[in-house]
């Protein structure tokens, strides 16, 4: 069981968004609710967490993420494209969050492939602004075994979201 030292960024993020009176949402695949774990294990952490899901199969994305099984075809589940549309998704899925973060990739140790070698994680993170929902992908690759490469997903896409924020 992770304590909240273990996720230090969580914390940090969450006083970010309640300074901003903002609310937070995941949808996660890869790392199959451990983001959500790391923002849950923050006390008070329901003043800006609003949910998160995990999305493991492509129907559960299509269905409540609303991804586009087109995209799915022509890109595949782990790509960047997926990414942002799932983190696009948990927006009109959750309409109380201002900010999410998606991930999907192949953490291992069977399923990758040439382009998509295990280690490889692309994140999406989406803002909802006065102009509509902003989105952006970046992919990583990290090293290690399944559950490393779990945690350092984790903890990229929180210092990720932590430095977009602060950009803002």
């Amino acid at each position: 069981m992770m304590d909240r030292q273990a996720w230090p960024q969580a914390h940090q993020l969450g006083q970010l968004l309640l300074t901003r009176g903002w609310m937070f949402a995941c949808a996660e695949s890869c790392t199959g609710g451990l983001l959500a774990a790391a923002m849950t294990d923050t006390p008070g952490s329901s003043q800006w967490f609003d949910r998160g899901f995990v999305t493991y199969s492509n129907e559960a994305k299509v269905q409540h993420l609303l991804v586009n099984a087109d995209t799915l075809e022509r890109f595949g589940a782990v790509s960047e494209e997926t990414a942002m549309e799932m983190a696009a998704g948990v927006l009109t899925a959750a309409m109380p969050a201002n900010v999410a973060i998606s991930t999907t990739g192949v953490a291992g140790p069977g399923g990758g492939t040439p382009g998509k070698p295990v280690g490889m994680v692309c994140f999406g993170f989406a803002q909802r602004t006065a102009d509509g929902v902003v989105t952006r992908a970046m992919t990583r690759i990290f090293e290690g075994e399944r559950a490393q490469i779990r945690a350092a997903a984790v903890d990229y896409a929180l210092m990720t979201a932590i430095s977009l924020i602060e950009q803002r």
